[in-house]
């Protein structure tokens, strides 16, 4: 069974990358912070398989620049990797279509979780699709 730290990890991202406004996500964070999860979110949107990168980095530009990680090679690899993992996990969903929504990194101790709360666009008949990856550090 995971341990307790992985889960409260990856709900608070889930809770983060579902926010609608920087008010509400400001809100979140600093209901989070007081039980010891730092956490960021950043909204993006496009065409799907050429966002991929773009995607990976803005969350680790993030993480590093509201000091959810350090900027070091692991703390940066953990995020990019989570990230990477939790956008495969949409990817049948979303290729070749437009997407938009947020994703959100969270962090807990030496757990770090990566969540995707997106909208994906076919004229108007829209769907929705959500993505989850945890990494644990070595701290």
């Amino acid at each position: 069974m995971p341990d307790k730290e992985s889960r409260l990890v990856a709900k608070g991202a889930m809770s983060i990358a579902q926010t609608s406004t920087r008010e509400e996500e400001d809100r979140l964070k600093a209901q989070l912070a007081k039980v010891g999860i730092q956490a960021v979110g950043v909204d993006w949107g496009g065409e799907f398989a050429s966002s991929i990168a773009k995607i990976v980095e803005r969350a680790v530009v993030a993480a590093k620049r509201e000091g959810v990680i350090s900027p070091t090679h692991a703390e940066e690899g953990a995020v990019a990797g989570a990230t990477h993992e939790a956008l495969m996990q949409i990817m049948p969903r979303a290729m070749g279509l437009n997407v938009g929504g947020k994703i959100a990194v969270a962090r807990f101790g030496e757990h770090i979780s990566a969540a995707i709360f997106v909208s994906i666009g076919l004229l108007h008949l829209d769907d929705v699709a959500i993505g989850l990856s945890h990494r644990a550090l070595n701290i």
